[in-house]
């Protein structure tokens, strides 16, 4: 298989469907961001202090990713459908909500890092936020699948409940911004007047 096309070498790239578009384009921006972001999750998942099931669970994200991607990419969805649909959306919440009750709640920004692998997920988790951003660009401009933002919007949160599971179970606390004050409420019952 040859790497190199030459298409590059005038600044533009090939989409799925066999359009060329311009490699600044929004749409190449938003995949292309994915793609930034697919090499920091490989990168975490290659952690000497990773879990075997993390391990996994980034892999998977990994594949998504690629499907977030591909979908990005695909100008002609009749020979070529999305891949991107909501149960992938519920998988990503579940394992939110599984993440979120493990270390004890917070009510103020925390600083990203702690242990390294944390580190890691904050890093994905504001390439993600990043991706995000050349998402909702992209789509102001075309139509694409709303289930790529959805994941990717979820994704942010994954990344920031894992990277806090990951600092309490190294036993790191995570370091609160200490300036910011209670911007998260734990207790959501109105009380009545």
């Amino acid at each position: 298989m040859q790497i190199y096309t030459g298409v590059g070498d005038k600044g533009q790239t090939k989409i799925v469907g066999n359009y060329t578009v311009s490699k600044d384009s929004l749409r190449v921006e938003a995949y292309g961001t994915i793609d930034e972001l697919n090499s920091f999750v490989g990168k975490a998942a290659s952690s000497k202090n990773i879990w075997p099931e993390l391990e996994e669970e980034l892999y998977q994200i990994q594949d998504y990713l690629f499907d977030c991607g591909n979908d990005l990419a695909t100008s002609n969805t009749k020979k070529y459908p999305y891949r991107v649909n909501p149960e992938m959306v519920q998988w990503l919440e579940k394992m939110i909500d599984e993440y979120a009750i493990e270390p004890k709640p917070v009510e103020s920004f925390i600083l990203p890092g702690g242990s390294s692998l944390a580190a890691d997920m904050h890093i994905c988790r504001t390439v993600t936020r990043r991706a995000e951003r050349r998402i909702v660009s992209f789509q102001e401009e075309e139509q694409t699948n709303p289930y790529v933002l959805q994941f990717m919007n979820r994704l942010s949160d994954y990344f920031f409940a894992l990277a806090r599971v990951v600092n309490h179970r190294a036993g790191v606390e995570d370091r609160l911004y200490e300036r910011g004050g209670k911007v998260f409420h734990l207790d959501y019952k109105k009380e009545d007047n």
